[in-house]
């Protein structure tokens, strides 16, 4: 079976990647395909929320600052000690 790896990009997208990524099936909240680009070696999904290309990366995170869950955390607990 080929592998499939998903990284969770620092304060970025999720990257899906792998050696079959014809077998990667993207759905939404009502089971309907999502169509990724068919050439597509590396699929880029946003976690930030603001991308308008949802549910795709498109860069957004970087214009607005988001920060992933660990590193906002780490923040937080600074500002609250």
């Amino acid at each position: 079976m080929p592998l499939i790896t998903i990284k969770v990009n620092k304060n970025g997208p999720y990257l899906i990647q792998g050696e079959d990524m014809a077998n990667v099936v993207l759905v939404d909240h009502e089971g309907n395909r999502i169509a990724p680009n068919p050439k597509a070696t590396l699929l880029k999904l946003c976690r930030c929320g603001a991308s308008t290309t949802k549910p795709f990366c498109d860069g957004t995170h970087s214009k607005i600052g988001f920060k992933g869950a660990e590193e906002a955390q780490r923040e937080f607990d600074k500002e609250h000690k």
